[in-house]
């Protein structure tokens, strides 16, 4: 492709801001349309990014020769619909994550895609923090020995939109919206290497007037090859973001504080605008970030997906990632459920969303 890659955002809301934001930065790509049902929103996110047409409609924006690219930021229960349709059109894919609510759905999107000849990539931006990047170039290159545990954590007091407390749109708690981001980091680090079970721990503490799935998780991963990789994901932390990651090994360790670590340590009395993601206050001490969606790795996982398309690159993170990572959740909610390992390859009942099998359990003791 000799110009710019055109880009149509299929969502107006927290996630799609954050797209545009990094799109914004990238000189090979061109915002060219947004569309979001609700009435206002995205004309105010093309106002906002000097976006040249907004569509209540997102088939207007897959009809359009001029667009090459669609980013999909949209409820994780309508990912397949708009997938499918945008790879019949020809549109290579961006998604935001989770993949969607089923195995049979992810099964449906990547064949749509293949049969299309367009690329579906996953949007796992933990695969281009650069604070991440640089502690997989430690383990790759022996600094750190071989690995034997993985860790990494994501914690805030809950998500910014209504449909994530919403488990028949969601697909369940904390653990389908933060799990999925560690389980692709694990297998990120570790190069793909095949899992052999799942063991979790789940609950729902706090948002009891909220939603019905799990706000507070615990996943064990067992890696072929013997390392272990726990995931701690919560929506019951106060104080803002915290996202951290830790790797050892029989040679050394490594530990990396992606937020607090990039911040300026600040008092206020009066308080401030704005601290980093989830902060809720700002009075007194708090960790100013600057830069967020670059130390996210927003801006990197854009440029390489524009470049993907532009150049015909085999993209970091597909469609087979994201299926992958459902998989573990399907095994995840299953294993909180039953109490016990599950070991992969996982089937999940047919028509199951991942967090069923939980909530059949939790009513059963209830």
């Amino acid at each position: 492709m000799s110009g710019p890659v055109g880009v149509g955002l299929i969502g107006s809301q927290f996630v799609s801001t954050i797209h545009a934001r990094s799109l914004s930065h990238c000189a090979d790509a061109r915002m060219l349309a947004v569309a979001s049902p609700t009435p206002g929103n995205a004309d105010r996110l093309a106002r906002e990014f000097t976006i040249g047409d907004s569509y209540l409609d997102y088939r207007q924006i897959i009809d359009r020769d001029d667009i090459d690219m669609v980013v999909i930021g949209i409820p994780n229960h309508l990912h397949c619909q708009v997938t499918c349709e945008a790879a019949a059109a020809g549109k290579h894919i961006v998604l935001e994550k989770p993949m969607c609510l089923t195995l049979d759905e992810a099964d449906q999107m990547i064949a749509a895609c293949n049969k299309h000849g367009v690329k579906l990539m996953y949007a796992e931006e933990l695969c281009f923090t650069p604070k991440y990047v640089r502690m997989k170039q430690l383990l790759d290159e022996g600094a750190l020995g071989q690995p034997t545990l993985l860790k990494q954590l994501e914690k805030h007091d809950g998500p910014h939109s209504a449909h994530f407390w919403d488990v028949d749109r969601s697909g369940g708690g904390v653990a389908m919206d933060m799990g999925c981001h560690a389980i692709q980091f694990f297998r990120w680090m570790l190069n793909n290497a095949p899992i052999k079970s799942v063991y979790a721990q789940m609950d729902l503490q706090v948002h009891t007037d909220k939603t019905q799935g799990d706000d507070n998780a615990l996943i064990i991963l067992e890696f072929e090859g013997g390392v272990t990789a726990l995931a701690e994901e919560s929506w019951s932390k106060l104080g803002g973001m915290d996202d951290r990651a830790e790797i050892y090994g029989s040679k050394g360790v490594a530990h990396a504080d992606l937020l607090r670590g990039n911040a300026i340590h600040t008092y206020s009395l009066p308080g401030y605008g704005y601290a980093v993601e989830k902060a809720g206050s700002t009075q007194g001490w708090s960790f100013t970030i600057y830069e967020e969606e670059w130390n996210y790795g927003f801006h990197q996982e854009m440029a390489h997906f524009v470049d993907c398309v532009k150049n015909d690159k085999v993209p970091l993170v597909t469609g087979h990632d994201g299926r992958a990572v459902l998989e573990v959740l399907f095994a995840a909610y299953e294993s909180a459920a039953s109490g016990r390992k599950v070991l992969l390859p996982f089937t999940p009942s047919k028509g199951d969303k991942p967090i069923d099998p939980w909530l059949r359990a939790r009513k059963g003791n209830a």
